[in-house]
């Protein structure tokens, strides 16, 4: 309870800066766009609902995976913290046992810390991420075979 009232006390301030500027508070919901397959496979919507600038040096995005969806191994030079806000998902830090990650969970990744994260064989996933500014690291592929042992290991539905 104590860490998600530290994220509501933060994100407070952030989404009346929202509804003060050009941001919609309610954009989240929106698919936003629809991602090249650059760095997942499988069908990934983006939704950027403020960018890093002058003042305030985080990214907060609204990601949305389909089912069966992989996103590759990457790292951020920032702590990056994702507030699952519907769906069940899955989540690994390199050297870790893969977890599952659904609606109402918060997961504070440490900076440069080596991490996937994305939907479960059986349900989409949307989540808030923040980050820092910096541009993400992609490190390596996370491929289908090794997705679906994840998702053979966790059996989220």
């Amino acid at each position: 309870m104590k860490k998600r009232s530290l994220i509501l006390v933060f994100l407070l301030p952030l989404l009346v800066h929202a509804q003060e500027s050009e941001y919609n508070v309610s954009s989240y919901l929106d698919e936003g766009i629809k991602a090249a397959n650059t760095h997942h496979i499988g069908e990934a919507w983006l939704n950027i609902l403020i960018e890093a600038e002058d003042g305030f040096d985080k990214n907060i995005t609204h990601a949305t995976f389909s089912p069966n969806s992989t996103l590759d191994w990457h790292k951020h030079v920032t702590v990056q913290v994702i507030i699952v806000v519907e769906g069940v998902g899955y989540y690994q830090e390199r050297g870790k046992e893969p977890v599952i990650m659904k609606k109402g969970d918060v997961i504070k990744c440490e900076k440069e810390t080596e991490h996937w994260h994305t939907s479960s064989a059986n349900s989409s996933v949307s989540y808030i991420a923040i980050y820092g500014s910096e541009p993400t690291v992609w490190t390596g592929k996370v491929t289908m075979e090794y997705y679906n042992s994840v998702a053979e290991k966790l059996r989220d539905n």
